[in-house]
């Protein structure tokens, strides 16, 4: 009788710490970029390009501060009540801005734009 409710304990401990690892957000380094045409800046100049990889690497990391910082709450938030917070807006805004810099840096790498800090004269 002892052993079965020391069993049952164990399985109830085990169950519990499990389920704290529903629902939790995807950490940014698996985010992976979601397909954008590089039809969007076929007409960009490379100095224009330059400046829209800038703006998209600012805006990347701004997302994965946010999504870093959902994590953290949503651990919490596991410990308490047994289940995370999950993905929210920011991990497909995240997804949306990391198409968009791979097909700016393609577009960059077409154009023959030497970097995107000192663009080729065109």
């Amino acid at each position: 009788m002892n052993n079965k409710i020391r069993c049952l304990a164990i399985g109830i401990a085990l169950s519990g710490s499990l389920i704290g690892c529903l629902n939790m957000p995807t950490p940014p380094s698996q985010i992976t970029g979601s397909y954008t045409s590089g039809l969007n800046y076929k007409d960009f100049s490379c100095e224009e390009l330059a400046a829209e990889e800038a703006s998209l690497a600012r805006r990347e990391n701004q997302l994965v501060t946010a999504q870093e910082q959902r994590i953290k709450s949503s651990k919490v938030q596991a410990f308490w009540w047994g289940v995370g917070e999950g993905d929210g807006v920011e991990a497909s805004e995240l997804a949306n801005v990391r198409g968009e810099k791979e097909a700016v840096r393609k577009a960059i790498e077409a154009k023959g734009c030497k970097n995107s800090n000192s663009p080729i004269a065109e």
